[in-house]
């Protein structure tokens, strides 16, 4: 049965397996553990003691392979539900033992053979033995060419030393050995091609690592965490549990939808068929704790999983949209549809910082003793359907102010609305509707507020900078723009799960465009570093929006060695004063949807050694028609400038 009910929540970490031993009656396997509470068996499909060498050539090609029983002992959704096959933890494909090397390939071979037969949804892989994993990774990519929809789950313990003097590679004046097991998963997954069908078991032991060690796994398609049994400590009342660290990592494993599988023997010696949680349950539920030896175990995992915080109301909205690519907005050119309206005048949090900064900017404007007498020009560029009108109207109605509004938007479609919305809030005498774009309308009167919503979730990249340009000539030398500024933010990412995504269209266009995304399976690699400024309104006469950065990131030491997917990128905007509103993380406003990161994939990925700093060039590039970024890096090693001249992904003008 599922761990329990968590608001919001659907994902497959609900869902708890066990790894068990080899046994050739399957069906039995199977029934007592799902009625023991378990979801699915992690199970080795071939008898253990098998080797392909040790049988008579003569006969080998008769011989009955000897897997836990045939397909027919289960039914087809019982497979492919229930069991994860175990392939053979014995097998070395990179022993030097050439009778072990040949048998490991064959019988791995045969294993997969078998499981892709019964159409399993995945197979975990054994730890590679050793350092060098060349010829395994070799076979596992033969067999990922021509693989089903299977994946296959490489177990890998979760270790990395995080002795101080390990960390900067010495002991005592001598080079040492890291022991970090992220390079192993690194260097197979990257023999195999960062194939989308190779994924991760992480192995949770007794020690765990720096949290910024970890941190890198949340980048990386993990699929399930092994949980040992001995990895449990004794509470109070005798009962398996886990350190507040295990807690935590757990919790995330949760959030992530990272599936849980314990394994090993019972080592807590319990009287009665009470639960790890120390909760009351049915007769029924005690007996099921009794029968199965692990129960407590499973139980602890449950109530961990209930104890989880419900997803906020703003991440439920966003589950549908977690890590899916979308093509950024083309305001100028592209007009935007109801439902897209519609979608961002939800986000309420947005509309009331906005009302926020023009109340403050109207009382900045005019004084209480000229409230009544004196009318403020305000203009919204950009209106839409209207709910920044509605916001500075609340603004003047909050303080008292009167005001005249122009509400510019080039959209035909919106327009209609507008003129509908004015008319039912009986805004006729206040509001003067526009139909035009705001770079080729001529202003009757200078305006003493200039209201925007221009934003792209790069802050320019929807070209805010060219057309508040073009609109600027409508503002009072001393007049208010809102925002009065705001700056994109940039940080190094792994991401597995948008790098395959970007790489399932085999050309170069998809590597080199800038994708809206709401970022989830990744890792955050060091901290956003600021990148391009927009002041406004701004009157220098060599003002150029034209951009060139060079970054510098250094990655934490205790993180470890690293892979670079690509770039998020962020905006932070000052709209008025101290009223700010942004979606860079370290400054965030909560509960604010309207804009999800940017995402600028690399073409290969970087390799970035632990202690290596990362250099990071990006440029903002103009034209007459067009603008675009340009992007690369350059240490530790060089990557192509990626969408020269805009070749890829461009904003038209």
């Amino acid at each position: 049965m599922p761990l329990g009910d968590n608001l919001g929540d659907k994902s497959d970490s609900r869902y708890c397996g066990v790894e068990t031993e080899f046994n050739d009656d399957m069906p039995h396997v199977l029934s007592c553990n799902v009625n023991g509470g378990f979801d699915f068996v992690v199970a080795p499909l071939m008898e253990p003691g098998y080797r392909p060498s040790l049988i008579d050539k003569a006969s080998r090609d008769s011989t009955v392979l000897p897997f836990a029983g045939s397909d027919l002992v289960l039914s087809p959704s019982q497979w492919s539900s229930h069991v994860v096959g175990k392939i053979s933890s014995w097998i070395d494909l990179d022993s030097e033992d050439d009778i072990l090397r040949v048998d490991s390939e064959i019988t791995l071979k045969q294993e997969l053979a078998w499981a892709s037969h019964l159409s399993l949804q995945a197979c975990l892989l054994p730890t590679p033995k050793g350092t060098s994993c060349g010829n395994y990774a070799r076979c596992v990519n033969q067999i990922l060419q021509n693989l089903n929809n299977m994946q296959l789950w490489l177990r890998i313990p979760l270790e990395r030393s995080d002795d101080d003097d390990a960390v900067n590679g010495t002991s005592d004046g001598m080079a040492v050995e890291l022991t970090d097991s992220w390079e192993l998963w690194n260097s197979f997954r990257v023999l195999c091609e960062h194939h989308s069908q190779l994924s991760i078991a992480l192995d949770v032991l007794s020690s765990l690592p720096s949290a910024n060690s970890i941190g890198r796994w949340f980048g990386e398609p993990v699929k399930a965490a092994i949980v040992h049994t001995d990895t449990f400590i004794t509470n109070a009342r005798g009962y398996p549990c886990l350190s507040k660290r295990h807690q935590n990592l757990l919790s995330r494993f949760f959030y992530y939808s990272i599936q849980i599988v314990l394994s090993g023997k019972p080592v807590h010696k319990l009287s009665g068929g009470n639960s790890a949680a120390g909760a009351d349950h049915s007769d029924n539920y005690a007996q099921q704790a009794q029968r199965h030896p692990l129960r407590s175990y499973l139980d602890y995992v449950g109530y961990l999983y209930q104890k989880m915080e419900p997803l906020p109301e703003q991440e439920r909205f966003e589950l549908g949209y977690r890590d899916f690519l979308q093509s950024p907005l083309q305001p100028l050119m592209d007009n935007l549809e109801a439902q897209t309206y519609e979608t961002f005048e939800k986000d309420s949090v947005k509309y009331i910082q906005y009302q926020r900064a023009v109340s403050k900017a109207l009382v900045d404007r005019i004084s209480d003793e000229n409230a009544s007498t004196t009318t403020v020009v305000l203009m919204v560029v950009g209106a839409g359907r209207g709910p920044l009108v509605r916001a500075s109207l609340q603004a003047a109605e909050e303080t008292g102010r009167k005001l005249k509004v122009y509400a510019v938007e080039k959209n035909p479609n919106a327009v209609v609305t507008l003129h509908s919305l004015v008319k039912l809030e009986g805004w006729e005498n206040v509001v003067t509707i526009i139909s035009s774009d705001m770079r080729c309308w001529d202003a009757p009167e200078k305006a003493d507020i200039l209201v925007s919503e221009l934003l792209g979730s790069f802050g320019d990249n929807e070209l805010s900078p060219e057309c508040l340009d073009g609109a600027e000539r409508f503002l009072k030398p001393d007049g208010i723009s809102i925002p009065s500024s705001y700056t994109s933010f940039i940080q190094p990412v792994t991401t597995s799960k948008l790098y395959n995504d970007v790489k399932l269209h085999k050309d170069l266009l998809h590597f080199e465009t800038a994708y809206v995304v709401k970022l989830h399976r990744l890792a955050r690699l060091s901290p956003s570093q600021s990148v391009f400024t927009f002041t406004h309104p701004n009157y220098s006469p060599n003002r150029s929006n034209q951009r060139y950065k060079k970054l510098r990131f250094e990655m934490p030491n205790d993180t470890g060695s690293t892979i670079v997917h690509g770039f998020a990128g962020y905006f932070d905007a000052i709209l008025y004063k101290d009223v700010h509103l942004g979606i860079e993380p370290s400054t965030a406003t909560p509960n604010m949807f309207s804009w999800f990161p940017i995402f600028f994939p690399l073409r290969s990925p970087v390799y970035v050694k632990a202690g290596s700093p990362l250099e990071f060039h990006i440029w903002r590039c103009c034209g007459n028609t067009k603008v675009w970024y340009e992007w690369c890096v350059t240490s530790p090693t060089s990557s192509p400038i990626h969408n020269s001249n805009g070749r890829s992904y461009w904003v038209g003008l």
